[in-house]
């Protein structure tokens, strides 16, 4: 179950430009899951001989939906107006290279769960949303899981900044982990180590 919910953490950002029922958060959810797990099942034998196609798919169909700096600035929190924009800058990319790391990996572990998707509508001057959603894997529990979103000011894209995985907040995991880091080490040299897992 710890893989799955690991998968699940992949769909962390996903963005739309509308808030019409074809182009929702729900639908948006649904939309890109549905696109990333289709390529990821058409591209099978390719990636049992290059395991590190799995990044450039990631890098295709999930990260430039990715609001990676709204994340990265979530988990600074209170650390953040101590920074440079020089520290922000290198720290957001190197969470970039994280996650592509980190959801490539975990998306090796992929083995064909449905998903459910919940349907609903968000008004039109909603900043916020939340879209929640069931990973079925037959003869064991189902996993619900609730995607965070925001609507960007100056795109109108709506993007999800964090997944709550049964009443755990993915993004308050994160936050927990680098900030005692963060606080004794400073934001450089947790930069510097997030750029190193990456390779």
């Amino acid at each position: 179950m710890k893989n799955i919910i690991v998968i699940f953490s992949l769909l962390f950002s996903l963005s739309v430009f509308a808030t019409s029922e074809q182009n929702s958060p729900f639908s948006t959810i649904e939309n890109t899951g549905n696109k990333l797990f289709s390529h990821i099942a058409s591209s099978q034998q390719e990636l049992k001989k290059f395991p590190d196609l799995m990044r450039e798919i990631v890098e295709k169909e999930l990260m430039p939906t990715v609001d990676y700096k709204y994340a990265a600035y979530k988990i600074l929190g209170k650390e953040l107006k101590k920074t440079s924009k020089e520290q922000r800058a290198k720290f957001v990319k190197s969470m970039r290279y994280y996650l592509v790391r980190t959801y490539a990996s975990a998306l090796n572990q992929y083995k064909n769960q449905k998903v459910i998707y919940e349907k609903g509508k968000v008004k039109s001057n909603a900043k916020m949303a939340s879209v929640n959603a069931r990973i079925v894997d037959s003869n064991k529990p189902d996993i619900h899981l609730t995607f965070q979103m925001r609507k960007n000011k100056k795109t109108g894209e709506w993007k999800a900044y964090d997944l709550v995985v049964e009443g755990i907040s993915l993004l308050s995991s994160k936050q927990a982990e680098f900030k005692g880091r963060i606080a004794k080490y400073g934001i450089d040299q947790v930069t510097v180590e997030l750029a190193a897992l990456t390779k």
